[in-house]
């Protein structure tokens, strides 16, 4: 039968449904376009293996398909694949050949070849098939990665770690306003997530904004909310800048202050901070080893840090990540000796670190000890230091810089014959 009249025969066939009930005949011709797109998977393999293709002056069966059927490479690679997956699931098979799945669906259980294994989807293919015969490829898809995570539970870790090593997020000044591009890890995507799920929900039957209008909308909203009034965060610490600076520094004779995330700032802006902040006193010397600790330790009445305690160990950090070479200024507080193996919330057992360094910890890829002092010890899986020298040359190139500024400051004082400032 040439093409010609199988053509004609579908169009008078679709001609004949015209005038029945909307729901049979948009069932009836769901299920002969699955059918028709089963046939059109064995007629692809079957052209590809008689290299017939070649007969019209094209190389590759992409071409073909690209010149005869309108169809992407990918669409064709897709099909393809899919009549070997027909070949190895004879159940499979027979429901797409009837209309009762889609090729969408035979794409899941190519899917589930691939990444988990022919004999484990052969074995599983009964109630595979009935979840494919019963809802949409999205559905089955998401059994399937269910029943992949089932049989590589270490993958997850994996994904997640993987995911951790993607993550990138730009915003980038445009003509017309701002692009954002970027990769979330699994928890910070879902974090994003169920908070402009929250604020972009419709406001009534009224609101007719797309599904991206309210996700920006929400955006928006959420960011003017932190600007103006700031967000609870890191158990009681607003999320906003933190200049730290010395007793000594207050009455003039000190190092310049440090602006947490940047680096020592001048006295002008300190003076300017001065007057729209908080201050916080907190101790960091005298008697004893650890002096502040007998004040504010609490051991194993509480298990997270009290809000003292976090200030305390961010002012001894000057702010940022206690990890070797770690710059990062967003900080959790974790116990070196972990709460569930009897740690204590002191402040000799307690670090900050920012998300990535805790999330390797956790992954015991990084390992912290105390040394009794209020400081750390960092080593990796295999006990190796974790840059110590590195954290040590470079804490002594800070405080020569810190100490170069101030003799700077003074000799430009005294040349000026400013008094010293004072906040």
């Amino acid at each position: 039968m040439d093409s010609g009249t199988i053509v004609d025969t579908l169009r008078t066939v679709a001609g004949a449904l015209s005038g029945g009930d909307d729901r049979e005949v948009l069932v009836a011709i769901q299920t002969a376009q699955d059918a028709l797109d089963a046939a059109k998977v064995h007629h692809l393999a079957a052209l590809q293996r008689s290299a017939g293709h070649e007969l019209d002056g094209a190389s590759a069966m992409t071409t073909w398909t690209r010149r005869h059927l309108r169809l992407p490479a990918l669409t064709t690679r897709q099909l393809l694949a899919a009549e070997a997956t027909l070949r190895e699931l004879p159940a499979v098979a027979a429901a797409a050949e009837a209309g009762r799945i889609r090729v969408e669906h035979v794409a899941v259980f190519t899917y589930g070849i691939r990444h988990i294994g022919r004999q484990i989807i052969v074995e599983a293919e009964p109630w595979l098939l009935d979840v494919a015969l019963a809802c949409e490829p999205v559905e089955l898809r998401r059994v399937m990665r269910q029943l992949r995570e089932a049989v590589f539970p270490d993958q997850l870790d994996q994904a997640w770690a993987d995911g951790m090593d993607k993550e990138d997020l730009t915003v980038s000044p445009v003509p017309m306003g701002w692009h954002v591009n970027g990769f979330l890890s699994t928890v910070t995507g879902a974090k994003l997530k169920a908070v402009l799920d929250s604020i972009a929900a419709p406001t009534d039957a009224e609101d007719t904004r797309t599904g991206p209008e309210r996700r920006v909308d929400a955006l928006d909203t959420l960011l003017s909310t932190v600007l103006d009034a700031g967000l609870p965060s890191d158990k009681g610490i607003r999320p906003h800048l933190s200049v730290i600076v010395g007793a000594d520094t207050l009455a003039g004779a000190g190092s310049p202050a440090r602006l947490a995330g940047f680096d020592s700032i001048g006295p002008q802006l300190l003076s300017y901070l001065g007057c729209v902040s908080d201050v916080t006193g907190i101790l960091a010397s005298g008697d004893g080893e650890l002096p502040q600790a007998r004040i504010l330790n609490v051991g194993r009445t509480q298990r997270l840090a009290t809000l003292k305690q976090r200030r305390a160990i961010i002012a001894r950090q000057d702010g940022v990540c206690a990890a070797p070479g770690c710059t990062n200024t967003h900080l959790e507080i974790h116990h070196s000796t972990w709460w569930e193996h009897g740690g204590r919330t002191d402040l000799d057992e307690m670090i900050g670190l920012c998300v990535r360094c805790h999330h390797l910890v956790h992954r015991e890829l990084l390992r912290v000890t105390p040394d009794g002092r209020g400081q750390f010890d960092f080593t990796t899986r295999d006990h190796r230091p974790a840059r110590r020298a590195y954290r040590q040359r470079l804490a002594a190139h800070r405080e020569t810089t810190r100490i170069r500024r101030t003799l700077a400051g003074i000799q430009a004082r005294r040349a000026t014959h400013d008094a010293p400032l004072r906040v």
